[in-house]
């Protein structure tokens, strides 16, 4: 019920934007409440694309513009991830993280390898899904110690170079391994 409330407040503030909010100061306490309401729900949409982040234990709120993550992750990582993630979205001027870290056993070297390979990969499949210009949600992503490699199709030469690009400029990634094939 609180998706859908985010998924009809979205499409209204879509629709008022679209027909002359006005922007900054002179948004009214309505048209700001809008624009929130819609942030929110697109930050809570990026987490649940996450499959490295359990976003029923991430709550988001939104006031003017900013972010606050409340709630509990498994790792620091995943903390950083989550803000990563919703300072990417279109709209979002900061995140206040107030995420916990649950209580766990120590991490070793591999699963910190593996974690950070999971930020990576969630952060590349990020940026093809907001970029307007590559049809992200075609587009497989997987990292391994690094090494980013997207797999799907896509509907023409400059898109998998598009996506190639955009995985390449991701922090941590070390190479990447473009297996896109192009519609014919």
């Amino acid at each position: 019920m609180k998706f859908t409330k985010r998924i009809l407040c979205a499409s209204l503030l879509s629709t008022t934007l679209s027909v002359g909010a006005y922007a900054g100061e002179h948004m009214s306490d309505e048209q700001r409440a809008l624009k929130d309401a819609w942030l929110d729900g697109k930050s809570e949409a990026t987490l649940l694309m996450s499959r490295h982040l359990n976003n029923f234990t991430i709550d988001t709120q939104v006031e003017r513009g900013v972010v606050t993550l409340s709630g509990v992750v498994d790792s620091e990582i995943d903390k950083h991830l989550a803000e990563e993630l919703v300072l990417n979205v279109d709209g979002v001027k900061s995140v206040d993280n107030q995420l916990k870290i649950s209580s766990r056993s120590s991490l070793t070297d591999s699963m910190l390898a593996d974690m950070k390979d999971a930020k990576t990969e969630s952060l590349v499949k990020a940026r093809l899904l907001m970029d307007t210009e590559v049809s992200g949600s075609s587009i497989e992503v997987e990292v391994e110690q690094g090494k980013v490699i997207l797999s799907g199709e896509v509907s023409s030469g400059a898109e998998k170079e598009l996506a190639e690009a955009i995985a390449e400029n991701t922090s941590n990634v070390d190479a990447v391994v473009n297996r896109l094939h192009v519609n014919s």
